[in-house]
């Protein structure tokens, strides 16, 4: 019964982080993001936040800076949203699982064209 509330809520705070992000953090550092995915500890005490950012290492790493600067003005708008007694702590994390599929499909297709030859 536990792990099915853990992924509630770890689906609500990705819901809700994502809301909060486009429409209250004014930070001009944080370029296009898109939450992928919350991983929330049984205990609801941390939450891990998958991001994927589009552009440069540059551009992901100053997306980090401002979201990790904004984590407590984050936190405390979650709280309000979702009715928790304690809201968890957000730990950011880029997701590489797009780009490492994308990295993937290059490969593939260069496979393939080396075939054809």
């Amino acid at each position: 019964m536990a792990k099915i509330r853990v992924g509630r809520v770890g689906e609500q705070i990705k819901k809700e982080l994502s809301q909060l992000i486009q429409t209250e953090l004014k930070d001009p550092r944080i370029g296009f993001l898109t939450v992928t995915g919350v991983d929330v500890t049984n205990d609801l005490s941390q939450a891990k936040v998958y991001l994927s950012v589009l552009g440069d290492e540059e551009q992901k790493a100053n997306s980090l800076k401002a979201l990790d600067k904004a984590s407590g003005f984050l936190r405390s708008e979650l709280g309000k949203r979702i009715r928790l007694r304690h809201t968890p702590e957000l730990i950011f994390k880029f997701d590489e699982s797009i780009a490492y599929g994308s990295h993937i499909e290059k490969l593939l297709g260069e496979i393939g064209k080396n075939e054809s030859h």
